[in-house]
């Protein structure tokens, strides 16, 4: 007879299958023995291995109704998860029940130690407040204890994609977007709150949606999968606002406080962080002025400011047609210079609104008189393709990432 029970239960298969007929318990329990007999081998053989007491007694809760039956089928195991894995598929081979079709599907596997792991988590703090009440630490560990429990305490699941948070995202306009979890749990020990995590290589919509909305700060670790984690947030239609990295080497979850605050202290406008970390030559300084995107002269490596302007060289597609209108283009890049403002202006070269450069791109799709773009950042393939259905003749900005121009809208760039 197999056993009804096992000593150490790692895994439990949850199950549930359809039945087109009236079929008894048994029924189910011999077809499930009978169909998966010599499938796995002598090895995975399930009267062999319930003979050895590594699988449970299965439990098979049927319920009859019009003819058909349904129900659920809990297997419970002792064998590693690559093992209860492969009898949990050899579940789903059984498609007859007696003269009746029938489809099993696994819907979990439990761990039943994570169970344990809690329940041995709930008694550890009741064994330590026990401690800390018969013995009482000295009051700077007790404040420490009770500060990291709290603010432990304090992370959420926000949003569709369940991110860990800190409780100050919902109510601040400025956002810390960190890697994961762990960088969460470090940011609230410091008394931030207002952050939220990746949780992941893909840049989930929820954060995307959320910096379009609000002031978005990138904190990211000391190191080239930081610098790509900023890259990859822009390029999937993230607007952020600032960067700040860990230490060179350094992640972020391994800060102290005191680290932390200096890294927000040294945080520098995105577009500058991406032309200064993405860009062949290093970190090299450059001029304010407009000059068209067909033609990229070497910047140069002194580090002293650049000479009085030169006028900027004719660009592939019609540049304007007035010295009037390249002077107006000018004076107003220079004036946005270090705002991270935009503007957009009508064909009198005249401002029709001004903005943040987040927010350029959403509010040049609703304008219908706009003639030129100027703006305090990067030109994107995002910028030149809604410039171009609103009929923008020229675009002037710092500099351009990596686009495609058809040559209906003259770029002009400062550097």
């Amino acid at each position: 007879m197999a056993k009804t029970y096992i000593d150490t239960v790692k895994y439990v298969v949850n199950a549930d299958f359809e039945i087109k007929g009236s079929v008894e318990k048994p029924d189910i329990i011999g077809a499930i023995f009978g169909q998966t007999e010599g499938l796995l081998g002598d090895q995975l053989d399930l009267r062999e291995l319930q003979k050895s007491g590594r699988v449970g007694r299965i439990e098979v809760k049927p319920k009859s109704y019009k003819g058909k039956t349904s129900g659920d089928i809990t297997l419970p195991s002792s064998l590693d998860r690559v093992e209860t894995s492969i009898i949990a598929a050899a579940l789903e081979t059984v498609d007859r029940i007696g003269p009746c079709e029938a489809r099993i599907k696994v819907k979990s596997v439990e761990d039943t130690r994570t169970k344990k792991r809690q329940d041995i988590i709930d008694r550890a703090k009741q064994i330590l407040k026990t401690m800390v009440e018969k013995n009482i630490p000295e009051s700077k560990e007790l404040s420490e204890m009770v500060r990291d429990e709290v603010k432990t305490a304090e992370v959420i699941n926000w949003g569709p994609d369940k991110l860990p948070s800190g409780p100050g995202i919902e109510e601040s306009e400025n956002i810390l977007v960190v890697e994961g979890r762990a960088d969460v749990l470090t940011l609230l020990r410091a008394d931030i709150t207002n952050v939220t995590s990746l949780q992941g290589k893909n840049i989930p919509k929820s954060v995307v949606d959320l910096s379009h909305k609000k002031t978005i700060t990138l904190f990211v670790d000391g190191d080239r999968g930081g610098d790509l984690i900023v890259k990859n947030f822009m390029e999937t239609g993230g607007e952020a606002d600032f960067v700040c990295k860990a230490p060179d080497g350094k992640e972020v979850e391994e800060l102290t406080q005191k680290e932390i605050l200096k890294s927000l202290r040294r945080k520098i406008p995105v577009q500058e962080f991406l032309a200064y970390t993405f860009k062949e030559g290093g970190n090299q300084r450059h001029s304010r002025h407009p000059r068209p995107d067909h033609h990229r002269r070497p910047e140069p490596t002194r580090t002293r400011p650049e000479p009085t302007r030169a006028p900027p060289e004719k660009p592939n597609v019609a540049p304007p047609t007035k010295n009037k209108e390249m002077e107006a283009l000018e004076e107003e890049l220079n004036r946005l210079s270090g705002t991270l403002k935009a503007t957009i202006l009508d064909k009198d070269m005249k401002t029709i609104t001004e903005m943040p450069v987040k927010d350029l791109t959403r509010t040049l799709e609703k304008e219908k008189k706009a003639e030129a773009v100027v703006l305090d950042g990067i030109v994107t393939q995002r910028l030149i393709d809604t410039a171009e259905k609103q009929g923008v003749k020229y675009i002037v900005g710092v500099k351009q990432g990596t686009i495609k121009n058809t040559g209906k809208v003259a770029v002009f760039t400062a550097e």
